[in-house]
This record gives C-alpha cells, structure tokens and sequence, in this order.
C-alpha cells in the first residue's frame, strides 16, 4: 500500500503505523494484545465489582482505588479500535476528525489517572502522617467532591487539544509515529503554524509533571515520618501499605518518562523501542494495576477467594 502525500490539496486520511519490519507478523501480534485488553477488563471489573458489593471495602483508599479502575477500564478500550485496525485487519487508515477524537480520550483518561495516583498519595500521606484526622477529612462526600473536581479540571484540561487541531491544515504529511493518536504526533503532522499547539500541549505536559512532582514530595514526608518510628516492625508495616501504589506510580510513568527521554535524545534512532514503549504505556498500566492491588492486599485477596469457594460449592 503506497502513502500519497501532497501539498495541493488537504489530506484526507492518516496512515497508523504497527511494528517496523514486523508487518508480516500482525496477525500474530493481534493475539496477544486482544488478550492483554481481555485480562484488562475482566481484572478491572473484578475491582470495580468487590468495592461496589463489599462493605468492608467501603473506605476512602477503595474509593481510590474505584477511581483508579475506572480510569484504567476506560483508558483500554481508546486505543483498541484503531490498534486492531493495524495488526487484525492490516488497515493503517483513519479520518482526521476520529484521530482527533481518539487524542482526546487517550490524553483525557491519561491525565485522570496521573490525578488519580496523586490523590492516594494523598491518601497515603494522612493515613500515615496524621491518622486521626484520616476519617474525618476523607469522607465519603468529600472523596465524591474530590473525584469530581479532578475528572472536571482534567476534562477542561485536555478539551483545547481537538479544537487546536482541528483548525490546522494537513497538507503534506500523513504518517503517524504510533499505533494510536497523540497530540504531539498529529500537531507535527499541521503544515500550517502550529505554535499554540506546541505551547499548549508544554503546559500539560508540565501538569503531568507537577503531578508526579506531588507524589515525591508526598513520599518524602511519609519516609520522614516512618523514620521516626522506633519499631523497625512497625516501619516496615506502614511501608508494606504504600507498596502498591508506589509499583503503579512507576508502571504509570516509567514509559511515559522512557517515551519521553527517546523523543528528546534519540526520536530517529530506535522507531521500534519507541513504538513498543508507547504501547506499553497503554495497554501495560491497566493491566498490571488490578494485579499489583490484589496481590499486596490480604483483604481483597481473601474476598476474591471467598467468592471463588462459593461459586464452586
């Protein structure tokens, strides 16, 4: 298939690309992907359903964690259709308005989960550095007004990013660097002046980072106040409650930050580390987090026991 680009008239269609050098193979690779979104989504309703229906679950941190679900279940599905379309079908093309589209969700749902890490480590902080305030300053009103402010600001945040694209012109270029639509991709793609574009997309990217900044700052005050416990057992046993959040703040942002570092110093260098990192960032996250919960937490682990011993009794 040949990709025509041509400064006469405005492009059309966007071509995706798959694995360099591995287009023989899609049909292959498809499989395993289609498995990663099946585990996904299955995992994270497994979540979603335990909070929901158990009330021993019925605290701030699961709330969290609901949030983190959510987030998770829909992040999966906004880059599905196009990645089956490329290793299922073998089929590059999409519109310019459904790129647009897809950029939105990615970057929207990416930006609530970012929100949703800083909030448990939050979370982690009060329950940690001042536990006898924990109950009555997340209630369960207040983690709902919580929820809703970062969903809200994080919806406001990303909406700019269709309509600045859509009032580019696509002139001369239409190959993507990924499997699915970013911003950064499509906005380079513009043969008309793409300034706001850039400085815009500058200053989410520097929420993304004030995020991650946060949480640091978070952990540096709960390491400070677990150093003066005198219990080395009981350091330990505050420590053992951060483990999973910290394991999903490292699967969240490794590959964006690893993503990022390739685009500055090496964009041309490695297409193949930077396309496989980018799907990582999508399909990886969300899969693991129901994992790394449910396996450092005694709690759920019992209940997704308990459920199983009932079903086969």
């Amino acid at each position: 298939m040949s990709i025509r680009s041509t400064s006469e008239m405005e492009i059309s269609v966007f071509y995706l690309v798959g694995i360099p050098g591995m287009e023989h193979a899609n049909i292959w690779i498809s499989i395993p992907i289609c498995l990663v979104y099946t585990v996904t989504i299955l995992g994270n309703c497994t979540i979603l359903f335990f909070i929901k229906t158990e009330p021993s679950l019925q605290e701030p941190m699961y709330y969290f964690l609901f949030m983190l679900a959510l987030s998770d279940l829909e992040l999966s599905p906004s880059s599905l259709p196009t990645m089956l379309r490329i290793f299922l079908f073998n089929a590059p093309g999409i519109s310019p308005d459904v790129c647009i589209a897809q950029e939105f969700f990615i970057h929207g749902f990416s930006a609530m989960e970012s929100s949703v890490l800083l909030i448990m480590s939050f979370d982690r902080f009060i329950a940690i550095c001042n536990p006898l305030r924990y109950t009555s300053i997340f209630t369960s009103a207040r983690v709902i007004q919580i929820g809703l402010a970062f969903s809200l600001k994080n919806v406001l945040l990303i909406l700019p990013f269709p309509f600045t694209l859509k009032r580019l012109k696509y002139c001369k270029k239409n190959l993507l660097s990924q499997s699915y639509c970013l911003h950064q991709d499509v906005m380079k793609l513009a043969c008309s002046d793409n300034k706001v574009n850039i400085i815009y997309g500058l200053f989410v990217a520097l929420t993304a980072v004030l995020d991650l900044t946060f949480i640091f700052m978070s952990y540096m005050l709960i390491l400070k106040a677990v150093l003066n416990i005198a219990s080395q057992k009981e350091r330990l046993k505050v420590l053992n409650t951060c483990v999973s959040h910290v394991c999903a703040v490292l699967i969240f942002y490794v590959p964006i930050i690893s993503l990022a570092v390739i685009y500055r110093f090496a964009k041309h260098s490695f297409p193949v580390i930077r396309i496989f990192i980018a799907d990582v960032f999508l399909l990886v996250p969300p899969l693991m987090n129901p994992f790394v919960y449910c396996v450092k937490s005694q709690q759920k682990r019992n209940l997704v026991l308990q459920k199983l011993c009932q079903k086969k009794s």
